[in-house]
C-alpha cells in the first residue's frame, strides 16, 4: 500500500472515530510527538493513538480533517490538513464552549509495513485558545 493511501485511511480513521480500525493505520510500536503546550504531548502504541482519538472526539464529535497538501518520499509523508468541529465536550481541563474550531495543521508522519510509525505533528494551537473562555484564552496564548 503506497504512504499516500495510508494516509487518506488515517485521515478517514480520525473522520469517524473507528477505533477498532486503530491497528489498520497504526504500529503497535507508535509514536506521536504532538505540540508541548497540551496536557500530554507523546502518545505511545495503539493505546496511545486511541488516546489521541478519544481526546479529540470527545471535545469534537463531528471532527473532521480535509487533506489540503501532501507530500511523500520512500518512507515519510508530510500533510497539511484543516481540521473542524464543533466543541461540545470537555479538552482536557476546559469545558464544552459549543464554539466552532477550524484549525490548520501540519504532520510528519514515518511509515513502514504499511503502519503508521510516528508523527509529528504542528498545530496552531491559537486555533484552540479560541474555543477558551476569554480569560483563559489570554493565558494560554501568552504562556
Amino acid at each position: 500500500m503506497r504512504a499516500l493511501d495510508i494516509m487518506q485511511r488515517l485521515h478517514d480513521l480520525r473522520n469517524s472515530g473507528a477505533i477498532a480500525d486503530i491497528p489498520l493505520v497504526y504500529s503497535p510500536s507508535f509514536v506521536a510527538h504532538m505540540p508541548k503546550g497540551w496536557a500530554q504531548s507523546t502518545f505511545e502504541g495503539h493505546a496511545g493513538a486511541r488516546a489521541m482519538l478519544l481526546r479529540i472526539r470527545t471535545a469534537f464529535p463531528d471532527w473532521r480533517e480535509e487533506i489540503l497538501d501532501t507530500i511523500e518520499t520512500a518512507n515519510k509523508v508530510v500533510t497539511r490538513y484543516r481540521s473542524s468541529g464543533i466543541n461540545t465536550g470537555p479538552l482536557d481541563d476546559v469545558l464544552p464552549t459549543g464554539r466552532k474550531i477550524v484549525v490548520e495543521e501540519i504532520s510528519i508522519y514515518r511509515v513502514a509495513d504499511g503502519l503508521v510509525q510516528e508523527q509529528c505533528c504542528l498545530v496552531n494551537d491559537l486555533a484552540f485558545a479560541s474555543i477558551r473562555p476569554p480569560s483563559v484564552a489570554v493565558w494560554a496564548t501568552k504562556g
